[in-house]
């Protein structure tokens, strides 16, 4: 009764275990999708959250950079803010738990050519909870559209901030999402005949190494049948910089079907990419393919969290690493291409906090004590074009040149 009743709940009743649709990430370009901002008088009931501190909530006290753009948003998916345009009007935001908007969001994925989405699960919310209910309703938003848009679903646990003595957490959720039937989803992204789950945390040097919770997060995520993708720090072969110097971890990332390193921030201009791609990506790939791993590169558009930053007290610069109209995230792909990179991973889709979001975004902006970053260089769906065409790049659809493709 109580498998029939999370079936429900996450939209998967009725399916099987057919050859899945989402066969392989290879040849493919996959945003991260976040799925965590909630609004006021939403179906979550959470008030704001992660678009600033709840009920302090208005300008000079919110935490993301880019202002995204609602113009072919209904009434119904319109959440009215605290902010306002320059003629007075509200500046309304969204929310992650709406149904129109998450299925507007697949949508745009199928329209500018992205493969698919990685769903965060943040494991710090995990548990009996309205948040984690809020999580399951976004879950179950993206089954539906996935399915319905014809895009690739990947489970991804973001394991940041969680004890380790409570790692458990992530393999329980993981084995309940089994038993439900998550990975029969038609939308469900496999690799190498298993359906792939993402487990993002290890090895990094600001947070403890958890070797033994680690291994046992691994074996008990493996025994489901789950091909593993490790989010893992940019210089994990030689631990240094931003990883853990522990033979032990670079072990268990050997146990990984695919390794992602995490490269947002690692470089902060064009001219820098290629540096990086030659230390890191090129290597990176040459190890892989020896050990039989798969390889998944992080790519990114751009940077900032000022006003994040200032709500902890803390100094950022607007538009800390800039998008120079989309040179910096092509230079990324070339580059990846070049290293050998057979699939590529956008960060992301809908991180406003950080100002790394590829959705529509940019157009008019709020006025008040809270600045956003100016985007109005391009059009507002630039990012997502380009993202598409960064897959049809990786496959050899359009030429590697270093001039950005023309529309």
């Amino acid at each position: 009764m109580l498998k029939a009743a999370l079936a429900c709940l996450l939209g998967i009743a009725g399916l099987n275990a057919a050859t899945p649709t989402h066969a392989t990430l290879a040849g493919k370009v996959v945003c991260g999708y976040q799925g965590w901002f909630r609004a006021e008088g939403d179906a979550s009931g959470l008030g704001w959250v992660h678009y600033g501190p709840g009920k302090r909530f208005a300008p000079g006290s919110c935490s993301f950079d880019v202002w995204p753009d609602l113009t072919e948003f209904t009434p119904e998916e319109r959440y009215a803010s605290p902010f306002s345009f320059a003629d007075g009007t509200n500046a309304p935001l969204f929310s992650s738990v709406h149904p129109l908007t998450v299925r507007r969001h697949f949508r745009w994925m199928k329209d500018y050519g992205l493969d698919g989405a990685m769903l965060q699960r943040f494991a710090v919310g995990l548990g009996p909870g309205r948040g984690a209910t809020a999580m399951d309703m976004v879950l179950r938003q993206c089954n539906e559209s996935a399915n319905a848009e014809g895009r690739s679903l990947t489970v991804m646990y973001d394991l940041s901030g969680l004890k380790p003595e409570k790692f458990s957490v992530v393999a329980e959720d993981w084995q309940r999402l089994v038993a439900s039937g998550q990975t029969q989803q038609p939308c469900y992204q496999y690799h190498a005949g298993k359906p792939l789950v993402a487990l993002w945390g290890l090895g990094f040097s600001d947070r403890p190494a958890a070797v033994a919770e680690w291994e046992a997060l691994l074996q008990k995520v493996r025994s489901t049948g789950a091909a593993v993708m490790l989010g893992v720090p940019s210089y994990w072969r030689e631990g240094k910089a931003d990883a853990l110097p522990d033979p032990a971890i670079r072990a268990l990332i050997g146990q990984a079907d695919i390794v992602s390193p995490w490269a947002v921030g690692r470089f902060g201009r064009p001219s820098e990419v290629a540096g990086y791609a030659q230390k890191v990506w090129q290597p990176d790939v040459k190890a892989c393919a020896q050990s039989g791993q798969g390889y998944l590169p992080v790519i990114f558009p751009g940077f900032s969290w000022h006003n994040l930053s200032a709500l902890r007290g803390k100094e950022a610069r607007l538009n800390q690493i800039p998008r120079l109209g989309g040179q910096l995230l092509w230079k990324q792909a070339l580059e990846a291409k070049q290293a050998g990179a057979q699939m590529v991973y956008v960060a992301m889709f809908d991180e406003l906090d950080e100002g790394t979001a590829i959705m529509k975004c940019g157009g008019p902006r709020p006025i008040g004590a809270s600045p956003f970053v100016d985007l109005s260089d391009v059009p507002t769906d630039h990012y997502l074009w380009l993202s598409g065409q960064v897959g049809r790049l990786l496959r050899g659809e359009i030429p590697a040149t270093p001039e950005l493709p023309k529309r």
